[in-house]
């Protein structure tokens, strides 16, 4: 490879490779035109190939002079699921199916069904060298159904009960006829089968008939005499005469035992009446009596006659004494009507008793004969039950005889199936279609030249270049040893609060620090904000705290260090939580903008408060307007805002200014964060008091940036 050497890593230039393409796209496109021409010439010079098809739609069918009760016996039936149809795709493609059609259409006789007749020379050459099967060693009929079948193509409708036959040949004429004639064999073949099955039927059924009329006669024949035998003669066609019997008389007795009740119950009334001395003028038997009515009659004429003469005459007087007489012996008259009504009525119940007494002799006579009866019914069942099933199955056997007879002409028979479409004659050829081979040999000629461009410029070696690996390394207190990017400073952090010196971090994503290292200025204090930035790039904090004990100086390096960040790439955003607002004054366009005070007093939205960073891509969170004594009231709330910052930023870094252990722990839930402390000059005694109070707290990575002059300069001169 040119300008490479061999133990040299390399990468692939790929601009270098689309400039050698373009570099030769005269000659691509020169071999582009040939191989679209070639294709063209190729197209044009095969024989065109038609195709058509048939469709059949598989469906019940009965003939037209069904009766509706076949019609619907018909439709009833299961419809022709998957299995059905596949089946009938087969059958389309049997043999004898083949056969028929080859021989109706003395298809044998053409030179396209039999290309073995007439083989290349080609095709010779390789049956010489035993590399092909001599076709003409198969007998001519295979052969001619072998070129049959590979012209023809049956396949199934997806989602439909239809079956599609398309047939390729040369001929259009034959292209259409085939697929027809294979349809009209089809449809013969299964109304033939059809009109076999129903011929079967017709000739099983015939001596069937015959031998379920005999035994139907001797099962009836057997009933009639077992009934005669037995005295089960029947009154009205489902009653044998003792049952008939025993329910007359039970009607009967039900009947008498019902006047019998009702004579007691009247002769009672009457009898209450009399020893009562009541008026027995209102009982029905009383007012029903002839003789009563005239008796009644006489005694009110009487006793109209008393009254009036009561009023003139006393009552020693001889007409009274006489009617006061005819009216007694009136109501006597009557009482001994009543007598005899009421003996009338007892007789009726005495009456109705007797025969009721001979009705339950009657019955227990015709109960026993009825019980004997019913054993012998068991019989007469069994032999009824025998006589029934051979007459029904006589009955089916018969109508099935009647359908079978009435579908033995061929046309009483339709198959199961229709056509739905018929193949015609194509116009067009269905191969080649030659604008779309032009098309695909074009495009296919034009992507080989390319890649074969691009794979000649590869192994030429122009198209790789080599890949610069020198990078430094930096040596921590164990003697280990781990690369950085050539420009990165190493980040160095303090582990133990009772030593001065710091040790060296090393973040754990190479990548990621080589990326950023390629983009902050080089510089040669490893306490440089440069370099947390880098320590910050490959550290999977999502959250970064710095305190600036000395002021404003410390966070204006705070406010570079999130520039830079941002300038690597990096989603950052700054929180303004200091007492005098100065990195609000640096990054901040409004210097009113509503900020984190605001939003802790509940005073302005979240979103609202988020503001972009006028010289960079960060973005600040600035000091705010309100009460700075009331906003920290819900300081606590402030972690809630962390938590939903560092979801959507790659880093959160917050400015605390001279903030103190405690107010620090207030704002992290866990101690997965980066605590930075941001002094202009190092001065260790402050540095290690500060790092044993966090070390105390539990936060072990404290990393130290120390250029906050440099820091004010560089944020002077870029505004």
């Amino acid at each position: 490879m040119s300008g490479v050497s061999r133990d040299q890593d390399v990468d692939i230039d790929l601009s270098q490779l689309v400039r050698a393409v373009w570099a030769r796209r005269l000659r691509i496109l020169t071999i582009t035109l040939v191989g679209a021409g070639v294709a063209f010439a190729g197209a044009k010079i095969m024989s065109p190939q038609y195709r058509s098809e048939t469709r059949i739609l598989i469906e019940p069918r009965a003939p037209a002079f069904a009766s509706t009760q076949q019609v619907n016996d018909a439709g009833a039936g299961p419809l022709m699921d998957e299995l059905n149809i596949a089946s009938q795709v087969q059958l389309l493609q049997s043999a004898d199916l083949l056969k028929k059609v080859i021989n109706d259409l003395k298809l044998y006789n053409l030179p396209e069904f039999d290309d073995a007749a007439n083989g290349s020379a080609m095709s010779s050459i390789l049956v010489k060298l035993h590399l092909r099967k001599n076709p003409m060693e198969n007998p001519p009929e295979e052969r001619v159904i072998d070129a049959f079948v590979e012209r023809l193509q049956v396949y199934q409708v997806p989602g439909s009960r239809v079956i599609g036959i398309s047939f390729t040949s040369k001929d259009p004429k034959l292209a259409a006829a085939i697929p027809n004639a294979m349809a009209n064999v089809y449809l013969s073949t299964q109304s033939g089968a059809k009109l076999d099955s129903n011929s079967e039927a017709t000739r099983w059924l015939e001596p069937e008939i015959e031998s379920l009329r005999r035994k139907v006669s001797e099962a009836e024949k057997k009933v009639a005499e077992y009934r005669t035998s037995h005295g089960l003669l029947q009154t009205n066609g489902t009653t044998t005469f003792p049952a008939q019997q025993l329910n007359d008389i039970s009607a009967e007795l039900t009947r008498v035992r019902g006047d019998q009740a009702n004579a007691e119950a009247r002769a009672q009334a009457v009898r209450n009446a009399l020893s009562s001395g009541e008026a027995s003028d209102t009982l029905p038997d009383i007012m029903s009596s002839q003789a009563i009515q005239r008796l009644k009659g006489t005694e009110s004429g009487l006793q109209s006659q008393v009254s009036d003469l009561q009023t003139s005459l006393l009552n020693s007087h001889p007409r009274l004494k006489s009617l006061r007489a005819q009216l007694a012996d009136i109501r006597g008259q009557i009482r001994q009507e009543t007598q005899k009504i009421l003996a009338s009525i007892e007789n009726e119940a005495k009456v109705a008793d007797l025969r009721a007494s001979e009705l339950e002799r009657q019955k227990d006579t015709v109960q026993a004969n009825s019980a004997r009866a019913g054993e012998d019914e068991v019989g007469l069942n069994a032999l009824e039950r025998e006589a029934t099933a051979q007459r029904q199955l006589l009955e089916t056997y018969l109508v099935r005889y009647r359908e079978a007879a009435s579908r033995a002409d061929s046309n009483s028979s339709p198959a199961d199936a229709r056509i739905v479409s018929k193949a015609i004659e194509p116009v067009d050829p269905y191969f080649p279609k030659v604008v779309p081979i032009v098309v695909v040999a074009a495009v296919a000629t034009l992507i080989l030249s390319a890649i074969v461009t691009m794979l000649a410029e590869l192994f030429s070696g122009r198209a790789l270049r080599p890949i610069d690996a020198s990078a430094e390394t930096i040596e921590t207190e164990t003697g280990a040893e781990k690369k950085i990017g050539p420009q990165a400073a190493p980040v160095v952090a303090v582990r133990s609060p009772a030593r001065a010196s710091m040790l060296a971090v090393v973040a754990e994503e190479e990548d990621a620090i080589d990326e950023a290292a390629a983009q902050v200025p080089e510089d040669d204090n490893e306490f440089s904000v440069a370099s947390v930035a880098v320590y910050l790039t490959g550290s999977r904090a999502p959250l970064a705290i710095a305190i600036s004990p000395t002021g404003d100086d410390g966070s204006a390096a705070t406010v570079l260090l999130t520039r830079i960040l941002a300038d690597a790439g990096r989603r950052v955003v700054l929180i303004d939580m200091t007492g005098s607002g100065h990195p609000t004054e640096l990054m901040a366009e409004d210097q009113g903008a509503p900020g984190v005070t605001d939003l802790l007093c509940g005073e302005a939205a979240f979103g609202d408060t988020i503001h972009s960073d006028r010289l960079s891509d960060a973005h600040l969170i600035p000091q705010g307007r309100s009460d700075v004594r009331r906003a920290m009231r819900g300081v606590d709330r402030l972690a809630l805002l962390l938590d939903a910052l560092a979801s959507a930023y790659d880093l959160v870094v917050v400015e605390c200014g001279a903030a103190d252990v405690a107010g620090v722990s207030r704002l992290t839930r866990s101690r997965d964060v980066e605590i930075i402390l941001s002094l202009p000059q190092i001065e260790e005694t402050v540095f290690v008091t500060l790092m044993t109070e966090f070390q105390a707290a539990g936060y072990e990575r404290v990393v130290l940036m120390s250029d906050g002059e440099a820091a004010e300069q560089r944020l002077g001169q870029a505004a």
